[in-house]
């Protein structure tokens, strides 16, 4: 299968993931209820339930990240060269500096979410 193939075939199973998690996450957060003040039967939706969608959630999150993975592992040749191009001799500390904040984001979060 050619290289361009596969490409479209990543990108567009990471716009599906993308938006259903988007998706789900919107549902879990406004439209299923949680917590105590309803009664078990209130939890269903489209005849699963909260902690079912919240599994199904998680399963599409994970797979959107192998997904964005090895989307970024097969465009890295244009990553770096348009790093290299606007950013020159700095391109490698651009790239890390951008990785570093994606990852105190994610680890500032975890700690305000728990």
């Amino acid at each position: 299968m050619q290289k361009n193939t596969v490409k479209f075939i990543l990108d567009s199973l990471l716009f599906l993931t993308a938006t259903s998690t988007a998706a789900l996450g919107l549902l879990l957060g406004f439209v299923i209820p949680k917590g105590g003040r309803v009664g078990p039967e209130e939890k269903f939706f489209l005849g699963l339930h909260r902690h079912e969608w919240g599994d199904i959630h998680l399963f599409l999150g994970i797979s959107m990240l192998v997904i964005l993975t090895l989307h970024l592992w097969l465009n890295w040749s244009w990553i770096k060269g348009s790093a290299q191009k606007y950013f020159g001799a700095k391109w490698s500390r651009f790239l890390l500096t951008l990785c570093g904040g994606w990852i105190a984001v994610l680890i500032a979060g975890w700690i305000i979410m728990h």
